[in-house]
């Protein structure tokens, strides 16, 4: 099932009611589509899937319209998804930068999504408050989740870059939501975009606790979101989750596995389309069996889907559906 707005916001209140974590998994093309929405369904668990400006771009093809990208992507999981009774998800918007902001727009207008993001981290404070306040605005409208941040998450994310990390301050949490009114808010904690090792970073797990009760007690509670946690292990994510995250956002995760899976299959199978040592011309022919695309993208979406299903445990929304 497609979650509308609405829908998605009862996800992230059951979430936040019982602490377990909604995984936000980013995706490109049809294959990860396929794959995560089938991972959350085998799990009876809701989830959201991410489109960046760079993903929507991408799925346009040469034309890179990021408005036809955009409405393939979402005919494409709302049709996957109108499979499935046992769980349900969502379209959101990662990472868009203020000058995607007709882009985010156009979204909410069409009915695409079901959430977006507004990054207007790098702006000074009160021109982010400024502009996720006017999103915040239009998104109402339309009953869409709007998620925002303050601090910086280093690494790379598609088209955010960023060198150097900045971590929330709690007392500037509480400003923001309290003047944007967003639905979701994003933390900087310590994690990074990309290629990370868990155990090697810098994490301030405490600190979304500090934020978390002091947005309850200012009578003013938000989903947390986590981003750049693809290189977590279990217990720090777990934590996180405990201490008031309900969103986890992962990417780099999947990407690895897809590739991984599908190399294993070409070094096993590299005969079928490469000729062999020794061989003659008149003696190799290829084997179409084997190298028709759907026998070796299929053990991509394989890993990528074991991957959504062991992260889903992990972050307790296992047989948690709202539909359920």
């Amino acid at each position: 099932m497609f979650y509308s707005g609405e829908k998605l916001k009862e996800v992230f209140l059951q979430a936040k009611k019982k602490r377990f974590g909604i995984v936000a998994s980013n995706i490109v093309f049809d294959s990860a589509i396929r794959a995560i929405v089938q991972g959350y369904d085998a799990q009876k668990s809701d989830g959201l899937l991410q489109m960046s400006s760079g993903a929507a771009k991408y799925a346009a093809g040469d034309s890179k319209d990021i408005k036809v990208g955009a409405q393939l992507i979402s005919a494409m999981i709302k049709i996957l998804a109108g499979q499935y009774k046992q769980s349900g998800v969502g379209l959101h918007i990662d990472h868009a930068t203020p000058n995607y902001f007709d882009f985010v727009v156009y979204c909410i207008e069409n009915g695409l999504v079901s959430s977006v993001m507004i990054d207007a981290s790098k702006e000074d404070f009160g021109e982010n408050v400024r502009i996720s306040r006017e999103v915040v605005t239009i998104a109402k409208k339309y009953g869409i989740l709007v998620e925002g941040e303050i601090g910086y998450i280093k690494g790379t994310e598609d088209e955010i870059v960023s060198e150097s990390e900045l971590y929330t301050k709690p007392e500037e949490a509480l400003e923001y939501v309290k003047k944007t009114g967003v639905d979701l808010f994003a933390a900087s904690v310590g994690t990074n975009h990309g290629v990370t090792k868990g155990a090697k970073v810098k994490l301030h797990l405490d600190l979304i606790k500090e934020i978390d009760d002091l947005l309850i007690a200012s009578d003013v509670e938000t989903g947390i979101v986590l981003h750049g946690a693809s290189g977590l292990t279990d217990e720090q994510q777990r934590t996180a989750i405990r201490n008031g995250v309900v969103k986890i956002n992962k990417d780099t995760h999947y990407q690895m596995d897809f590739a991984a899976a599908v190399q294993a299959y070409w070094e096993k199978e590299k005969d079928a389309i490469v000729k062999p040592a020794g061989l003659s011309d008149d003696e190799y022919m290829p084997d179409k069996a084997r190298f028709d695309p759907r026998k070796w993208l299929v053990q991509g979406e394989k890993a990528m889907q074991k991957s959504v299903e062991e992260l889903v445990k992990v972050s307790g929304s296992a047989g948690n559906s709202i539909l359920l």
